[in-house]
């Protein structure tokens, strides 16, 4: 019973495949291998746009942090949600990244909203050359409460964000986990809701550690491609990163990792849902829930070896009946077997 993160899950058996075969011959280093331009078409079909520029780094945090460089200067700021990866779980590489821009927090809730978004830039740029100047709005999909941003959402962000003239980048370490939870297409999530760049997460979903770094307007590939060099994220065996998104692509298996996870955390949000003594806290749109159970709950889930996070509060020692917040994340290869033993020992019935 493993749901204390999507990352801690194995690779889908497309993503090991592709990597077997990507592992016996030779191929040309450093991004020049015939996998990539596979990828690179197949992203170019997937988000319905053929112009854009598709680049594979090894890790969100380098996948955020290398697109905002791209697109902010030093002395700009990157609005976001106070939950945002970029803000909460990247120790500062998105400002070490950018030379120095600062992060600007849009509102209090993990999703921002339009009037939250226009006073926090409208905040800023106020003091000429003394003060930070607008820089590009970094949305978070799904957000770190496991919410998701309905297409209508989205374009009430970018139309502010566009109103000042800024750019807009959407962080998609979740990215399929949203699409399925909206129904959508991959274009109608990011430029067709005025996105100019994405970062298209496949680690949590499947792979081994590749994201896609995707510029809809190519303008600035050049730029990318020197600030991935000199922040030391372009592989020479780049073919192992080609590889794992070759595999997570074909045949749809990284909608069907999405569809899996989610249909688990929507098991999990049911079974708490009908518990008296369980109490969730966010809204689960996805894979991610946040709930309150009993000390005892705790103890005899971590008795019977589940693995999740208790968000304060000492498990072993206290109050049996006083609440405990925990996230309880479920990841492709969770089965309904394992939610449905959580569910059992959660309500004491085991």
């Amino acid at each position: 019973m493993f749901f204390a993160s999507d990352n801690g899950g194995p690779m889908l058996p497309e993503v090991m495949t592709a990597l077997t075969r990507a592992n016996e011959a030779f191929a040309m280093p450093y991004g020049a291998d015939p996998i990539m331009e596979e990828v690179r078409a197949s992203l170019r079909a997937l988000f319905e746009a053929p112009g854009a520029a598709v680049y594979l780094v090894a890790t969100g945090t380098a996948a955020n942090s290398l697109a905002l460089a791209t697109i902010c200067q030093p002395f700009e700021t990157v609005f976001c949600s106070p939950t945002a990866h970029i803000h909460e779980d990247e120790c500062n590489a998105p400002e070490f990244y950018t030379g120095g821009a600062k992060l600007t927090i849009a509102g209090t809730e993990d999703k921002m909203t339009p009037e939250a978004l226009r006073t926090a830039i409208a905040g800023q740029q106020t003091r000429a050359v003394h003060g930070p100047q607008r820089g590009p709005v970094s949305i978070t999909q799904v957000t770190e409460r496991g919410a998701v941003y309905s297409l209508d959402e989205l374009r009430g962000l970018t139309d502010v964000a566009k109103s000042f003239g800024l750019k807009v980048h959407l962080d998609g370490a979740r990215f399929a986990n949203a699409q399925v939870a909206l129904g959508c297409t991959p274009a109608e999530m990011t430029w067709k809701a005025g996105v100019d760049v994405v970062s298209f997460g496949a680690t949590k979903n499947g792979c081994a550690g590749v994201e896609a770094v995707i510029f809809f307007d190519p303008e600035k590939a050049w730029e990318f491609e020197l600030r991935r060099k000199r922040g030391g994220h372009l592989f020479s065996k780049h073919r192992f990163l080609s590889a794992q998104m070759q595999g997570y692509l074909e045949g749809d298996a990284w909608l069907r990792a999405a569809e899996a996870a989610n249909a688990r955390g929507a098991q999990m949000a049911k079974g708490l849902r009908a518990m008296e003594a369980a109490e969730i806290v966010n809204t689960p749109d996805a894979n991610i829930l946040f709930a309150r159970l009993p000390r005892a709950a705790h103890q005899r889930l971590h008795a019977a070896g589940a693995q999740y996070y208790v968000m304060g509060g000492d498990v072993e020692t206290g109050d049996p009946d006083e609440p405990l917040l925990c996230r309880l994340v479920c990841g492709w290869n969770v089965s309904k077997a394992d939610v449905a033993r959580f569910l059992e020992l959660a309500g004491g019935d085991a």
